[in-house]
């Protein structure tokens, strides 16, 4: 009974983690429609693969999460003398996701505005909200997975490592709901996406995220670490 309230207590800021997946989910696949309309020219003899420019997240993760684990959090320690708990290190992440969706709706915002010009922009529009998201996963997936493994009890360890799996799979299947849901009822999402406002819908992600970092700081206001 003691296992479950803790596993009960560590539901809420789990749900929050789905709804800060859901966004980067959309985003991943709004961003390959936008590559595909975009001047993907590197030079005059390679054109970069639409479906790979989500690589960008995977890349700017792995190079900040180095600088993180090797300069940022040994910093921080010297500074204030304690490393940064992991929901706090989580919270970071919820912001920089935020800010990735209104970094998002004003590029397409500009892109748009190109296309009806007869302009074609460039791919590389697209690379600023891409490392925001990947200096974002740094921050709140790896907090995730130390908080998870932290307060789980000792004969759940194995499976707290799960949790993170079980959020991107859910966020993709509401991600996939979500999208299905303003194709039917907008006209934001037609299939010539330069017809279409794919702006609103990163605004639409931005009050969602929002509304979703309150949630996520009144559940970690009121949690109590344990197994510290």
């Amino acid at each position: 009974m003691e296992d479950f309230k803790k596993i009960f207590g560590i539901l809420p800021l789990w749900s929050s983690s789905i709804f800060l997946a859901t966004p980067i989910a959309i985003q991943s696949s709004m961003t390959v429609l936008q590559a595909l309309v975009m001047d993907r020219s590197l030079g005059p003899h390679f054109k970069i693969p639409a479906g790979s420019i989500s690589v960008i997240v995977i890349i700017s993760t792995s190079i900040f999460l180095t600088f993180l684990d090797r300069v940022l959090l040994p910093g921080w320690h010297k500074i204030t003398g304690k490393m940064p708990m992991p929901l706090q290190r989580i919270g970071v992440g919820h912001v920089l996701t935020v800010l990735s969706m209104v970094v998002s709706a004003l590029v397409e915002s500009k892109r748009l505005k190109s296309a009806h010009g007869h302009v074609s922009m460039s791919v590389l529009w697209l690379f600023p909200q891409l490392v925001l998201v990947g200096i974002g996963e740094a921050f709140h997936f790896p907090g995730q997975v130390t908080f998870y493994y932290q307060q789980f009890p000792q004969s759940l360890r194995s499976t707290s490592t799960a949790m993170i799996s079980m959020i991107i799979g859910i966020a993709f299947y509401l991600s996939a709901a979500l999208i299905d849901h303003v194709r039917r009822s907008t006209n934001w999402l037609p299939d010539e996406i330069n017809h279409g406002k794919v702006d609103n819908v990163y605004w639409m992600l931005v009050v969602f995220g929002g509304i979703n970092f309150v949630y996520y700081l009144l559940c970690s206001i009121s949690y109590k670490y344990e197994n510290v």
